[in-house]
């Protein structure tokens, strides 16, 4: 059983930024794929970014390509967030397959519980 721990989350201006964070309680993440996925307010939750285990491939969701990156350090997923806008706001979740890449939501074997991010002036 892997649990995990999103911190990170908070409230922010637009064009502010932020850093998520993804741990696993007692254990690394080191190989496992890991896919940051969001949830807005009366919206389907969506995949905005995965980082896979093998060779540290990422991508990206198009809405937030060149604004978000994904990287690992020390057994954990950081998400960097820079240059937020209002329609980021939501709750973001990070997720865990254990595979080599990443696959869809579906795919994904553990999820953590969350944590919000609001975008507001």
């Amino acid at each position: 059983q892997l649990q995990l721990v999103e911190s990170g989350g908070g409230l922010v201006q637009p064009g502010g930024s932020l850093r998520l964070s993804c741990a696993a309680s007692g254990s690394t993440l080191d190989y496992w794929a890991i896919g940051w996925f969001r949830q807005a307010p009366g919206k389907d939750r969506e995949r905005v970014s995965c980082i896979d285990s093998s060779e540290g491939r990422t991508n990206y969701a198009d809405s937030v390509k060149g604004r978000f990156t994904i990287s690992r350090d020390n057994g954990k997923v950081y998400l960097q967030m820079t240059s937020l806008k209002p329609e980021d706001t939501a709750v973001y979740y990070c997720a865990a397959e254990y595979s080599y890449y990443c696959s869809g939501e579906a795919g994904m074997d553990y999820w953590g519980k969350g944590t919000l991010v609001t975008v507001s002036s």
